[in-house]
């Protein structure tokens, strides 16, 4: 087997496994790796560092999808459920884990586990990406921290408020003023 080859089939091998050599909250079921070019990809570029979800220790259960389809639906697990358990998530930051036990905690069962469903399409496999990447849109969404507000920016703000309501009350005035001109009266 030539080097090149050999290379093509442990990278192949690493992503079936899981293992994603690029560094974001990625796995080999990404939904632009199954279907490059997809139409139903998220479209949202995300910049801020990520690493890889671990498929190895997330629990992926398919089952009967609902809604319509005919008999096919009826004998196809096309329903995808990634289950893991948070708390012990390490390749998710602490804090980042705590936010999202409070942002999530409609999903989260009373074995600690986050469950994240998905039947949108006919496809296992898409399914499967689809869950992943709410996995990825949670983390990220748990990620972004809140802007500080500091004093000068505050006190910026404060003045185009007061400016805008002496613009607002000067309108109003000028608006009164100008019915009253409009009005007959019958003295």
């Amino acid at each position: 087997m030539a080097l090149p080859v050999a290379l093509a089939v442990v990278s192949a091998v690493r992503r079936l496994r899981g293992f994603c050599v690029y560094s974001t909250y990625r796995s080999a079921y990404s939904l632009d790796r199954i279907y490059p070019g997809h139409e139903q990809g998220t479209g949202q570029v995300d910049h801020q560092e990520r690493t890889d979800i671990p498929v190895a220790r997330l629990n992926i259960s398919y089952t009967k999808s609902s809604g319509p389809g005919g008999q096919n639906v009826n004998k196809v697990n096309t329903k995808a459920e990634v289950r893991f358990h948070l708390a012990s998530a390490d390749w998710i930051p602490e804090d980042v884990r705590q936010k999202i036990s409070v942002q999530c905690k409609n999903r989260i069962n009373k074995n600690g586990e986050l469950i994240v469903v998905s039947e949108q399409s006919r496809y296992q496999m898409e399914n499967l990406a689809h869950c992943l990447q709410k996995i990825r849109d949670i983390v990220s969404d748990a990620t972004i921290r809140p802007k500080i507000v500091t004093k000068a920016d505050a006190e910026i703000r404060r003045e185009r408020v007061e400016t805008m309501n002496r613009e607002r009350l000067l309108q109003k005035k000028m608006d009164s003023s100008l019915k009253q001109s409009r009005r007959v009266s019958l003295d």
